[in-house]
């Protein structure tokens, strides 16, 4: 079979399958790397190290394809968003990445915010601004070291970084990795001028902005002899990891939504042209002229009942499980909070873990627990803690519901919906059936689907609706509902009334500023 590469370039890992026009992931393979923690509120990736897993996850997925006896005609490109990184004028990186994750700008997104130029920002780039966004990044960074930020040849991300490894040539940037950094303007096609200002960077400093579907020049000739392939393979610039999530569970219509629920979570939905939602609790970012994507990203997900793992379950001095030993550990406790009642015994879980985006935007919240009482056990706090994650995602679908995007099915991938619980406790607090993906790579079978799109073997995207496998729904429990309809206005309460304190305990121990 002809297939597609789809190359997912992620926070902890590149991960690269091979597709063709029936939709099927064929084979998948991933190059892990470590997300650094230098210092606190730091979270940043080697560069070098990035370019490389690419390539790598390349040759592996490729001497895959050969062994099957398929035919590799393309690579799709898929990026983790609002990475920032200086680099060369050749691409070549000067420094780590500095991931969505990182929060030492949390306070110039305050400043934003409080100055009144966020809304208007917002409007326009369709990206909310937070500390995880290039624009806020780059402003902290300018208050620090303006001539630095003047002087690196080119500000770039995770997508331009993967561009130049493989390609080589132009440095260009695609219109959905553009639309998330908050530097975009989504409905001139442009650079924003007033977000540029305050950044401090020229246009010329950014990558040129092409289509997604645009087909960039062949392999590198070394990359092209590392990984078997032919030094004229094409390679589809793509899109962001957000957005081909949609296409890979082929939630491509307005009323289906896609849920990613892996160590964080998002939930979105694809709409025909620019939307901004008047409330400014949902992003817009690019998938094609003629598909956009709107939705929520929280920061917190899996990774809650991660912590509780190593929290409540491992006996202090012993080192925390790795790999396969932490799923087993997550599964164990997810099976003991399934026989806790619904709504955790009058337990309630801001899992802020992580901070978080959707639906507040809020730099500098933190987890909490309320209405602890002594007969709350560890089941009851991992219950609470899954129930907390899908209450937020709640909060997401009804911005969806305040913006005219009735949502009637959800189409869910990601590491956690291997849970039962996770995915019944999300279909209760969406009120919505739930129909998980057949294959968890949803992210690269876009790429893989957007590829072949661009490269004319799929002349329809919105196909990809009845090609994509999915599981039987999962319905909402009637009585679940009832629940968690009466406790979601406790969630937006507690978090309102709790942000200022949040906030304070924050920044008690903000870490110092200091350079990107």
């Amino acid at each position: 079979m002809d297939v597609v590469v789809g190359l997912d370039s992620g926070t902890t890992a590149t991960k690269a399958v091979t597709a063709g026009v029936d939709a099927r992931v064929r084979d998948m393979v991933s190059v892990g790397y470590p997300l650094l923690v230098p210092g606190p509120g730091r979270a940043e990736l080697d560069a070098a190290r990035l370019q490389q897993a690419a390539v790598e996850a390349l040759t592996e997925v490729a001497a895959l394809a050969r062994e099957r006896g398929d035919r590799v005609v393309g690579i799709g490109l898929s990026a983790a968003m609002h990475g920032l990184v200086p680099m060369d004028a050749d691409g070549t990186p000067l420094g780590p990445v500095v991931t969505w994750a990182d929060a030492r700008a949390a306070e110039w997104a305050r400043a934003l915010v409080a100055d009144g130029r966020a809304p208007a920002l917002h409007a326009r780039t369709g990206t909310p601004v937070h500390a995880m966004s290039p624009l806020v990044k780059l402003s902290w960074e300018r208050a620090q070291d303006p001539d630095r930020v003047s002087a690196v040849p080119r500000w770039g991300g995770v997508k331009e970084l993967v561009v130049a490894a493989l390609c080589g040539g132009r440095q260009v940037v695609d219109r959905s990795c553009a639309s998330a950094t908050g530097l975009y303007d989504i409905r001139t096609g442009r650079w924003d001028d007033e977000a540029t200002a305050i950044a401090g960077v020229r246009p010329d400093q950014l990558g040129e902005v092409v289509p997604t579907t645009a087909v960039l020049a062949g392999l590198r000739a070394d990359v092209a002899a590392a990984t078997g392939l032919p030094a004229g393979t094409p390679v589809v610039v793509g899109a962001s990891d957000g957005v081909l999530a949609n296409l890979g569970v082929g939630a491509v219509r307005p009323d289906v939504a896609a849920v990613s629920l892996g160590t964080s979570g998002a939930m979105r939905v694809v709409v025909p042209t620019p939307t901004v939602d008047p409330g400014r609790r949902l992003f817009c970012y690019a998938l094609t002229d003629e598909h956009w994507v709107v939705g929520g990203a929280v920061n917190n997900g899996g990774s809650v009942v991660r912590w509780a793992s190593h929290t409540l379950a491992v006996d202090p001095g012993e080192p925390e499980p790795q790999g396969e030993d932490a799923d087993e550990l997550d599964a164990r406790l997810l099976e003991e909070a399934a026989e806790v009642p619904v709504g955790s015994a009058g337990l309630l879980c801001l899992p802020y873990l992580l901070g978080e985006r959707a639906p507040w935007w809020r730099s500098g919240l933190r987890g909490a627990y309320l209405g602890l009482r002594r007969e709350h056990r560890r089941p009851h706090l991992v219950r609470a803690a899954v129930e907390g994650v899908c209450q937020q995602l709640a909060l997401v679908r009804d911005a969806f519901a305040a913006t005219d995007l009735p949502v009637r099915e959800v189409r869910a991938t990601g590491g956690a919906v291997a849970s039962p619980l996770w995915v019944r406790t999300l279909a209760a607090a969406l009120d919505l059936p739930v129909r998980v993906a057949d294959s968890p790579e949803g992210t690269g079978l876009g790429a893989s689907l957007l590829g072949l799109h661009a490269l004319g073997a799929l002349p329809d995207l919105d196909a990809a609706s009845s090609l994509i496998a999915v599981h039987d729904p999962v319905e909402p429990d009637p009585a679940e509902v009832a629940v968690y309809r009466e406790l979601r206005p406790l969630v937006e309460r507690s978090t309102e009334a709790l942000t200022d304190v949040l906030t304070a305990l924050d920044a008690l121990d903000d870490p110092p500023i200091g350079p990107v």
